[in-house]
């Protein structure tokens, strides 16, 4: 047992560990509003400050954090009714007024009620919604900076959502109301607009959906190919001609996250998540991961390829693409447990899936999980096939490397990225339970990783398919043999280590 004295010494230490770390978030406070003030001061020279953002007309609210008005500013003169139009006509013009606004009362968001209950979310910053959003960041928000920036975007244009309604009806289902399903999209993202059509109109909020039902034809070189081979046969509804151009239902989806949700699904506390999405993604969102643990909803911004500072770690920007879902036949037919049900998830990989390289299996078993798909839903069943944007494993194009050698495959990416793959796929089932999928009769993947997630959400996986070995590529021999070492599914025997030493690739001179 430790001395009284061993125990005071060990507190006296923990109060100055905490003193330290209280010192070091008041600099970096300190730090943040000098460059607030430096920006409200260059915003100045470009747009003249003689007046204080208004809200309808209105002296904004006060807000839990000091505003760039309370910080010092340039004296200013006083300014005539004219020279304040004049003022904001170039704030308008700009893009920008001189302050940063912050939210002020956020529109009720209760996550996990049914319906219209539950409430919007609010991400825009238009001048008549920016005080009362409820979530910060969304998908593309980088680019949207970009346009508003660059004036090719109004910050204040209001969509219209003529003829955009989904094209088919989902849901909804129990899982849209359990906070412990559905943690990473909004199970309401389709409907939005049209729901909440009150409070667009009425208190003048512009609410924009985060997911989009449409149909469309499926092109692709193999499919022509199949139906030659006889894989496929036309039969005018889901193959629908001889080029096996097929009938698809096409759901594109964002990812908007429930971060106490998120937190919990990952064993998490909700302040951690805060504070290393914080911090990972170079202090963005301070007001929403920061300073208002009321507002509780996070639209990661999507992925920007390569866009990560060699001596940042961090994932962010890589590993929070969307989604799409491309189902085969009556969509009806998905949540339905008497018909049988054929999934391929499946993870971008540019090179292979757009490009064709040979060095991997995506894109083959991209093709032969849309041909078994099709197949299911020919013969009366669904099949449905999801793609995710995790670009090199969640990595990234330049971090993710191979080698030409299975048994040191994941080794070079190991030493630059410090893991092998980052595409935790705990996240991943929120998909399955908003399509209201509970079993799935087939699973197109010999991902362990994917269907430990799976069946560790509820959802029973009755068989899983290898990629036959006639459609992989020779020089995927690396990639395929490296990942059922480690752990993916095979109906086979799996390589010794001396066996994977002399499984090699492609040189670089071949």
């Amino acid at each position: 047992m430790a001395s009284s004295g061993s125990s005071a010494g060990d507190v006296g230490h923990g109060a100055a560990d905490i003193l330290q770390a209280l010192k070091a978030i008041q600099e970096n406070q300190a730090r943040l509003a000098a460059e607030v003030e430096s920006l409200s001061q260059r915003l100045d020279t470009v747009v003249p400050s003689t007046i204080s953002p208004t809200l309808n007309g209105k002296s904004p609210p006060e807000s839990n954090l000091p505003t760039v008005s309370s910080l010092p500013q340039p004296a200013l003169a006083t300014s005539s009714k004219d020279e304040n139009s004049a003022v904001r006509k170039q704030e308008e013009k700009a893009g920008f007024n001189s302050r940063i606004i912050l939210t002020h009362k956020p529109i009720p968001l209760n996550w996990g009620a049914p319906g219209p209950e539950r409430g919007p979310v609010v991400v825009s910053r238009a001048s008549s919604t920016i005080r009362k959003r409820n979530a910060h960041g969304g998908s593309y928000s980088i680019y949207f900076a970009l346009a508003v920036a660059s004036k090719q975007l109004n910050v204040n244009h209001k969509p219209d959502f003529t003829n955009t309604e989904p094209a088919v009806n989902i849901g909804p289902f129990p899982q849209w109301s359990d906070k412990e399903k559905i943690v990473a999209m909004d199970p309401w993202g389709h409907l939005a607009p049209w729901m909440y059509k009150d409070i667009v109109q009425k208190e003048d909020v512009d609410i924009r959906p985060t997911i989009a039902i449409t149909k469309a034809h499926m092109k692709l070189p193999e499919l022509e190919d199949s139906v030659r081979s006889g894989r496929l046969v036309p039969d005018g509804k889901v193959c629908l001609n001889e080029a096996g151009e097929l009938a698809v239902t096409k759901f594109a989806v964002e990812p908007v996250w429930y971060l106490p949700g998120v937190a919990e699904r990952f064993g998490i506390d909700e302040a951690v998540l805060r504070r290393s999405l914080f911090e990972h993604t170079g202090g963005s969102y301070p007001e929403q991961l920061i300073t208002r643990g009321d507002i509780k909803v996070f639209l990661p911004p999507i992925g920007m390829p390569n866009s990560r500072p060699q001596n940042d770690q961090s994932s962010a920007y890589h590993l929070l693409g969307g989604l799409t879902v491309y189902c085969f036949g009556d969509p009806a037919k998905m949540s339905d447990e008497n018909v049988r049900l054929s999934l391929r998830i499946h993870d971008e990989c540019n090179g292979s899936d757009v490009f064709g390289s040979d060095i991997c299996t995506c894109r083959p078993y991209l093709i032969f999980g849309i041909e078994e798909a099709v197949k299911e839903a020919q013969n009366g069943g669904s099949g449905v096939v999801i793609y995710f944007r995790k670009e090199g494993r969640a990595l990234g194009e330049v971090t993710k490397r191979g080698e030409d050698r299975a048994s040191d495959y994941f080794k070079r990416t190991e030493n630059i990225a410090g893991v092998k793959d980052m595409r935790f796929q705990a996240l991943m089932p929120d998909i399955l339970h908003w399509l209201g999928i509970k079993k799935i009769d087939r699973m197109l993947s010999m991902s362990n990783m994917k269907h430990d997630a799976i069946v560790g959400q509820g959802i029973p996986i009755h068989e899983r398919v290898e990629l036959p070995e006639d459609l992989m590529p020779a020089d995927s021999r690396v990639e395929i043999d490296a990942k059922i070492t480690a752990g993916y599914f095979t109906t086979g025997r799996r390589m010794t280590e001396e066996e994977l030493q002399a499984v090699r690739g492609r040189m670089w001179e071949e």
